[in-house]
């Protein structure tokens, strides 16, 4: 299978050319560009796999760039911060971010995070690791209904009063977590373990920021929050 690439937006000259270096030693093809219009200029001409994207960057910043991309595309997009507490990490995950990684990062955990993102998308995995897409556990359940909204996990279709609903790889699977247990409350970490395929704890703005995009796009009241616990499904 053709090596999985990966269109690494960063400015700093040291960082860049050393992470491309390291994601290329684990079998990952690189396109590493300094701004956010070379970037974009490439993620249109190549088509990556994945889009790795420093919030701030020259000529269009990180988060401009993420939403330009997710006008367009579903591809998988990871954040690069410099700050674990920045707004920006949120305002990156709001532009249709799947995850993002704090800097300064260790090389085998930004590998791990790329994996894991690419297996909930379906992708290979780098020369390294497994290829193709990981089998999900979670049992086929054909249409569901709740209320007006429908979920079809066997063609991956979700509609609204009869309206399409078009949702990224991520929010679908948080979708499906919910529907496969409605009016169960599922934990942050649950849902971290089992969307976002973190073997560790990670940062739960990742869910909630999620949360409020599907809440967005199925309806506010679908999903209820329970104070201190998690969300859960109204079915």
């Amino acid at each position: 299978m053709a090596d999985t690439h990966v269109l690494f937006v960063e400015d700093d000259d040291v960082i860049r050319e050393a992470t491309q270096l390291a994601l290329e030693r684990d079998g990952f093809a690189v396109t590493a560009v300094a701004d956010g219009l070379t970037g974009l200029e490439r993620f249109r001409a190549d088509r990556p796999d994945i889009a790795l994207l420093d919030v701030m960057v020259p000529g269009l910043d990180g988060v401009s760039l993420c939403r330009r991309i997710r006008d367009e595309s579903t591809v998988p997009v990871i954040m690069l911060s410099a700050r674990a507490d920045s707004i920006d990490v949120v305002l990156g995950l709001e532009a249709g971010a799947d995850d993002y990684v704090t800097k300064p990062f260790d090389g085998a955990v930004l590998v791990a995070r790329i994996r894991a993102v690419l297996r909930r998308f379906g992708h290979a995995s780098g020369a390294n690791g497994p290829s193709g897409a990981v089998e999900d556990e979670r049992p086929v359940g054909g249409l569901l209904t709740f209320g007006d909204l429908e979920v079809d996990t066997d063609g991956m279709e979700v509609r609204k009063g009869g309206a399409p609903v078009a949702l990224t790889p991520t929010e679908m699977r948080l979708l499906l977590e919910f529907s496969a247990a409605p009016n169960t409350v599922l934990s942050r970490d649950r849902l971290l373990e089992r969307v976002w395929d973190y073997g560790w704890g990670g940062d739960t703005r990742v869910v909630d920021v999620h949360v409020q995009r599907l809440r967005g796009k199925i309806g506010q009241d679908r999903i209820e929050t329970v104070r201190g616990f998690g969300y859960k499904l109204r079915g």
